[in-house]
């Protein structure tokens, strides 16, 4: 039996850098000590307090987590209003533990100061994309797919004015992701791909996918 997936929230942080865009990602502790954690970005479930009343929407009682969660894990105050939605993820069937996350966009100056709490978030780093990506890659930091996805996106735009023009044109993407095992490692297809609707990878097609290989990961999106 499948388990329902619980509501949550995600904020992607993104400030102007000297040279790039550069991206707010937090790290994890975990309870082993001698194990480092996932790097993520400032998120979690909906709680009673982020939600105002009956009539308010799940992606409303989102915005309103978002910010009590980049308050609780980086020390940042935001502005509700200016959240701005950028995808909707909602975790495999076979995963046991499930999320249906609303992910958010917030723009922060220079000035901001992030205080991680040493609890639950261990270290805090500004990276630019492709920084964040050769990290991952050289296994300095370990991205979840969500994350290493929605990183990839920011590769094409150079600052926040450029990310936010290209936002809200069109209704947010939702990933519902179906994984696929083989021999050589995993690939994880998303709406789009044209091996999506009968998880068949060798589909030929459009092509929007993620393959997790022990040689690296690589994002693939066509059109």
């Amino acid at each position: 039996m499948s388990v329902e997936p619980k509501p949550s929230a995600t904020v992607v942080l993104i400030r102007n850098g000297e040279e790039h865009l550069e991206l707010l990602l937090l790290e994890r502790n975990t309870p082993r000590e001698e194990k480092r954690g996932p790097w993520v970005f400032p998120g979690g479930k909906i709680e009673p307090a982020d939600r105002a009343g009956p009539t308010q929407s799940v992606q409303q009682s989102a915005r309103f987590a978002a910010v009590r969660e980049a308050e609780e894990e980086a020390g940042l105050r935001l502005d509700v209003a200016r959240l701005v939605p950028i995808s909707r993820w909602i975790t495999p069937e076979i995963s046991p533990k499930r999320f249906d996350t609303w992910f958010f966009l917030g723009c922060v100056g220079s000035e901001h100061e992030v205080r991680v709490d040493g609890g639950e978030i261990r270290a805090h780093r500004w990276l630019a994309p492709r920084e964040a990506l050769e990290a991952h890659a050289s296994g300095e930091i370990r991205l979840a797919p969500p994350t290493f996805v929605t990183v990839n996106w920011f590769l094409s735009h150079a600052t926040t004015e450029d990310a936010l023009r290209s936002l809200g044109g069109e209704p947010i993407p939702t990933f519902r992701p179906r994984v696929c095992p083989r021999p050589e490692g995993v690939c994880i297809l998303y709406a789009g791909d044209a091996g999506y609707d009968e998880g068949v990878v060798e589909r030929a097609g459009a092509r929007h996918r993620l393959w997790m290989e022990p040689d690296g990961w690589r994002y693939e999106r066509s059109g």
